[in-house]
């Protein structure tokens, strides 16, 4: 009997442990995607710095070449719309983040209830053996 509550008990705390490895890795997933989607706007951003650069000193250099300008700009609005796609997305991504974390932590409070409840079937269980 007290080996096959052991055993239960040691079969609850292993699928305890699998589903906060679970929810670790959910959450490990979730921070890469947002930090990827964060370097992409950075290199955007850098990106977008450098046509403006570029058309500053196009407009410096060569007031004359407003074909040359016009280009730059159409550059520039690219550059624009990349970094509109990139915020969507990390605005997705990190809604994502904000349902997992608000997952994660209703995980954690349910493991903590569960953790409590072994903590007290433990405790019970070396009352009795104690006791006997």
């Amino acid at each position: 009997v007290v080996a096959s509550e052991v055993k239960n008990l040691a079969n609850q705390t292993a699928k305890a442990t699998g589903d906060i490895e679970q929810q670790i890795g959910a959450i490990q997933t979730e921070t890469l995607e947002a930090v990827t989607a964060i370097r992409s706007i950075t290199d955007t951003i850098k990106s977008m710095d450098e046509i403006a650069a570029a058309i500053a000193a196009a407009v410096e250099q060569q007031g004359a070449a407003t074909g040359e300008i016009a280009r730059n700009v159409e550059q520039a609005a690219v550059g624009t719309q990349e970094v509109t796609s990139n915020i969507i997305q990390v605005t997705a991504a990190a809604e994502e983040t904000g349902t997992s974390a608000a997952e994660v932590k209703h995980v954690a409070a349910e493991l903590n209830q569960k953790a409590e409840l072994l903590r007290k079937q433990v405790e019970r269980f070396l009352t009795d053996v104690r006791a006997a």
